[in-house]
């Protein structure tokens, strides 16, 4: 359904391969909104990103019968309180959970993202301490999980209980990388016999029905890894 000018009343501005963009797919996939996917160039950001996010100028940008909302995690939210109805919610209502997923969302962001970068050479750090970030902060998120399930009384749970929440997508969207760098590096990163619980959670996740048709396949990264130094610099960067 078009809007009044044509255009498609949901549309994603972002890159397929980075981890911020696929979590607003997810959510969207999750709500059931229909969406016009628009791929940015590497190198080359469009007017239209320009214009829709004229101060940090990166992607994801959600554009919503033409109006823009930026960063990943606040566009979820945007998603979550518009879609409403008809869809299980992504944040939880208890504001304790909501605070809680909140926390290690951000937590995710600020210890795997930048570490991931480093270990695949796209940006500038120590390999052995970006290794030692993620594998503690996987630790943390590990254990995490297993109070969650203890709180529902369960194992093999999600972070948002039975459904795919906040949380889930936010560290979700790691989870393509994470296995990519493992083939990269011939060292286990989801490993099993460390981190149990967030490997089986990461297998599910993968193969729910929202996440299946956007996240790339392990090759998908593996192959953009090694492509990457030879695109442009200063690519359409990701929140």
């Amino acid at each position: 359904m078009a809007s009044a000018g044509g255009e498609t009343p949901v549309r994603v501005l972002g890159l397929r391969a980075s981890p911020f963009v696929i979590r607003v797919l997810i959510a969207l996939k999750l709500k059931g909104v229909e969406y016009e996917f628009l791929q940015e160039q590497i190198g080359k950001k469009s007017e239209l990103l320009l214009a829709s996010n004229p101060v940090h100028k990166k992607v994801p940008v959600l554009l919503h019968n033409g109006k823009p909302i930026c960063e990943s995690l606040n566009i979820i939210q945007y998603v979550d309180e518009v879609w409403s109805s008809g869809a299980p919610a992504i944040l939880p209502a208890d504001p304790y959970a909501r605070a809680t997923q909140r926390f290690w969302a951000d937590y995710s962001d600020s210890k795997i993202i930048g570490a991931i970068q480093v270990l695949m050479g796209f940006k500038e750090g120590s390999k052995d301490e970006a290794a030692s970030q993620i594998a503690t902060a996987l630790e943390h998120l590990d254990n995490a999980l297993a109070f969650v399930e203890s709180g529902q009384g369960k194992e093999h749970g999600n972070f948002g209980g039975d459904v795919i929440g906040y949380l889930d997508i936010a560290l979700g969207s790691y989870v393509g990388w994470l296995r990519a760098l493992e083939k990269i590096t011939g060292n286990g990163i989801l490993d099993e016999a460390k981190f149990p619980r967030l490997v089986g959670w990461a297998d599910r996740f993968l193969e729910h029905e929202a996440v299946v048709d956007v996240m790339p396949r392990t090759d998908e990264l593996v192959e953009y890894h090694a492509t990457f130094p030879l695109l442009r610099a200063g690519a359409s960067s990701s929140q």
